[in-house]
């Protein structure tokens, strides 16, 4: 099968090739040509014409929970903390086994709407624990079939809750048992926890150990919410996840199945001064492990002990800072949808490209294109995913994974200003169109313009 799409233009970083137009080809999923255009051609009917838009890497999910979305309206907000939202989701949770289908419902639409915004790739987290056993599992595997011509669904088992019903236990307890067996069924790719849940710091060190056996066991990636605190007193855990990989050949380069550490969240580690991340990226030197930025929820969530009058801090991975500085390559994902952990924000990808300018205070070339491999290049990464383009120009060979941003013309206004009609494309098929009606009355007469 084979697909062109003419009159794009490329993420290129030299500005005046950035302004010229290309006709891409793809065959068998992947690119097969790419062809300078002199100027802007009449397409063919079974060509995409892009109309000069900027044609980039298609969007990925590095880091959503599938079974918590769009919770919202059967929550009552008070407080907006983290204890509260541990406790609203719990009780939401417990009646999951009484409607399972809701879970594949909210899922599909989830799924659905990312694939319109231009997402062909996720990491979907579900919560697996003694309450809920395997029931968000299963709808997820049911979501990677239905899905499976449109978007790539990685599912990473995860554990919200403790391992550990206190500081005394030695033995872990029923979710730890509950994920046990989750981690055994086949289309699991990644397990994960929130260390940070339990009761003392040693029981999370002890979660953390607990989760890297089972993903040595099962041969699965892992998954870790970790380091989510804005406390500079609090001992940093991805010291911890570091000493442990380090003992793993799992995660060593001549592991056959070299395992990825994903880790998300971290927040704490904003708090680093220069020396200590110089520190971290020594130890982390060779190993397997990617940072997601999850800014939607941090911002929401983090500081809320704060008694500054100036309003509580806030903090989240500084994505455009920390690839100059450290050379670390953060991804940034959208996390929540819609439910008490993050009840505000989007599904869209780049919508946290044009937070970040914000909140980053970032908007320069240089930041933006970072931004934009963020939720692209790096975010693919970040999960393990391999045979990826490493760059947000495509080369003849890559698969031809994409999303025209209609009427978008730049990586700047991609960035920026993200619109909102789009193709996306995956394998080299278009498997969505999204695309706006607008309205507007002029000089007494009704216009109407698609």
């Amino acid at each position: 099968m084979s697909l062109v799409i003419t009159n794009a233009r490329l993420a290129h970083a030299d500005r005046a090739e950035a302004q010229k137009l290309w006709k891409v080809e793809c065959k068998d999923g992947r690119v097969s040509s790419i062809e300078h255009l002199s100027a802007c051609r009449d397409v063919p009917a079974e060509e995409i014409d892009a109309k000069g838009s900027l044609m980039i890497p298609s969007l990925c999910h590095a880091h959503i929970h599938l079974d918590k979305c769009f919770l919202l309206e059967k929550a009552e907000l008070k407080t907006g903390d983290f204890a509260e939202a541990m406790s609203l989701t719990g009780g939401i949770k417990s009646k999951f086994k009484n409607n399972p289908e809701d879970i594949y419902h909210r899922g599909y639409r989830l799924v659905r709407e990312s694939v319109a915004c231009g997402v062909t790739s996720t990491r979907a987290h579900v919560e697996v624990d003694a309450s809920v056993e395997l029931i968000c599992l299963e709808a997820a595997l049911r979501l990677k079939h239905t899905f499976r011509d449109v978007c790539d669904i990685q599912i990473a088992v995860f554990a919200q809750e403790a391992l550990f019903s206190d500081s005394t236990e030695e033995q872990p307890n029923d979710n730890y048992r509950a994920l046990e067996r989750a981690c055994r069924i086949p289309g699991v790719s990644a397990v994960g926890s929130a260390p940070y849940v339990e009761s003392t710091i040693t029981k999370s060190k002890a979660n953390i150990a607990l989760v890297l056996d089972l993903a040595r066991r099962s041969a699965l990636h892992v998954d870790f919410h970790l380091d989510y605190n804005l406390d500079p007193e609090s001992e940093p855990l991805i010291y911890e996840v570091i000493s442990q990989a380090r003992q793993d050949t799992r995660f060593h380069e001549s592991a056959s199945f070299r395992a990825r550490v994903t880790l998300g969240h971290c927040t704490r580690l904003q708090l680093f001064s220069d020396e200590e991340w110089h520190e971290l990226v020594q130890k982390m030197e060779g190993l397997p492990i990617s940072l997601v930025s999850l800014p939607q929820s941090d911002i929401y969530m983090m500081g809320r002990s704060s008694q500054s009058k100036l309003g509580s801090p806030r903090g989240t991975l500084n994505v455009p800072q920390l690839f100059p500085k450290y050379s670390i390559q953060v991804a940034m994902s959208v996390n929540n949808i819609e439910n008490a952990f993050t009840p505000q924000g989007s599904v869209d990808p780049l919508s946290l490209c044009s937070f970040g300018a914000a909140i980053f205070q970032s908007a320069s070339t240089e930041d933006t294109r970072t931004l934009l491999r963020a939720v692209t290049v790096t975010s693919k990464a970040a999960i393990g995913m391999t045979d990826q383009p490493t760059d947000l120009v495509p080369s003849c060979g890559d698969p031809a994974d994409f999303v025209v941003l209609n009427g978008i013309t730049s990586v700047q206004s991609a960035v920026l200003n993200p619109g909102f009609d789009r193709i996306t494309i995956r394998r080299g098929v278009v498997v969505s169109r999204r695309s706006s009606v607008h309205w507007t009355k002029l000089d007494g007469e009704d216009e109407q313009v698609a």
